[in-house]
């Protein structure tokens, strides 16, 4: 029983931060504020919202000078007399001819405003989107929980919200919920973290990370330091910087910082496979990262035709077994009526 406590819990706390394999935490949990849930369902992403940009600087305002004095007008300069008669006037001009007549208008057909047809709007991401996931043990469909990832957004500001929870018979082990969270800013280069926090159990046992990208130190749990570097990334963040910026090559690189390391990455991209997710069947692309001690593999399957959301992603372990999580609907707020 206590073998399968522990195996429950390390899944359930790699749902959270499953997203190749970023962090392992033991995590004890109990009840937290419950996010309300969006109530519209969408099976298609609209673009990346825009960063907007940033205010104008103030410019100072200029310094009142006192103007010069008036230099004395010089003396006018003597005329001299002109010794060349004046020209004769100009002969008058000779008469203009006839005005032609104006072309016949083309006949020309009124068109109805209800015929016309509109110019159709660009689709906007909606300030709060949902991306729900099924959490199973093992890859044949034993369901373990959820795990629901919430990004808000507003001008260059976003925060992201995870809370999982355990189902079915780990419910029996495992009481309460998870609670993982990312502030930062959306650039033209993806997401910039600013902040990630992490409740192990409760509010008084809150780790925090803060990014401080001017001097390029970010301050981890117990004021540990490590060296900030572009482009680095929190678990969070990683889960949705493929949709802001998506991958350009088959190999990546990059930083991932939790709240106690900074851990360099590379993934590759492996392959290509069609999934049955919630709303039906699309294309991914295989994307994998081994950790350096080989004994963790982090898989995900990225959408293009979804702006690269993440629709599936496995982690293994060779200690801990194999959780994987796989999209079950994408939320939105409700639509506001006309």
């Amino acid at each position: 029983m206590r073998t399968s406590s522990r195996v429950l819990i390390a899944a359930l706390a790699a749902s959270l931060a499953i997203h190749f394999g970023a962090s392992l935490w033991p995590v004890e949990f109990e009840p937290v504020p419950e996010m309300p849930p969006l109530v519209a369902t969408i099976t298609e992403l609209p673009p990346p919202p825009q960063p907007a940009p940033a205010p104008a600087a103030k410019k100072p305002k200029p310094r009142r000078v006192a103007p010069p004095a008036p230099a004395p007008a010089p003396e006018p300069a003597p005329v001299a007399e002109a010794e060349a008669p004046v020209a004769d006037a100009a002969p008058a001009a000779a008469e203009a001819p006839p005005t032609a007549e104006p072309p016949a208008a083309p006949n020309v057909v009124a068109v109805a405003p209800e015929m016309a047809t509109p110019e159709m709007p660009d689709k906007v991401l909606p300030p709060r989107v949902d991306l729900a996931y099924k959490v199973f043990l093992g890859t044949q469909g034993f369901m373990i929980g959820d795990a629901t990832y919430r990004f808000e957004h507003s001008g260059n500001q976003y925060k992201i919200a995870t809370i999982a929870q355990a189902r079915g018979l780990a419910a029996l082990f495992v009481r309460g919920k998870g609670k993982v969270e990312s502030h930062g800013i959306i650039t033209r280069t993806g997401l910039l973290p600013q902040e990630f926090a992490v409740e192990r159990g409760s509010s008084d046992r809150r780790e925090l990370a803060r990014f401080d990208w001017e001097s390029g130190v970010v301050t981890l749990h117990d004021d540990n330091t490590a060296a900030l570097e572009l482009p680095t990334y929190d678990p969070l963040t990683l889960m949705w910087q493929s949709y802001f910026s998506p991958p350009a090559s088959d190999v990546q690189t990059f930083n991932v910082a939790t709240t106690r390391r900074v851990t360099r990455y590379t993934v590759t991209r492996e392959g290509t496979e069609r999934l049955a997710w919630g709303a039906g069947e699309i294309d991914t692309e295989i994307w994998h990262r081994r950790s350096d001690d080989g004994r963790t593999d982090g898989y995900v399957w990225l959408a293009p035709s979804l702006h690269y959301v993440p629709i599936k992603l496995r982690l293994v372990a060779t200690n801990r077994g194999t959780v994987e999580a796989l999209l079950d609907s994408i939320r939105v707020d409700e639509p506001v009526p006309n």
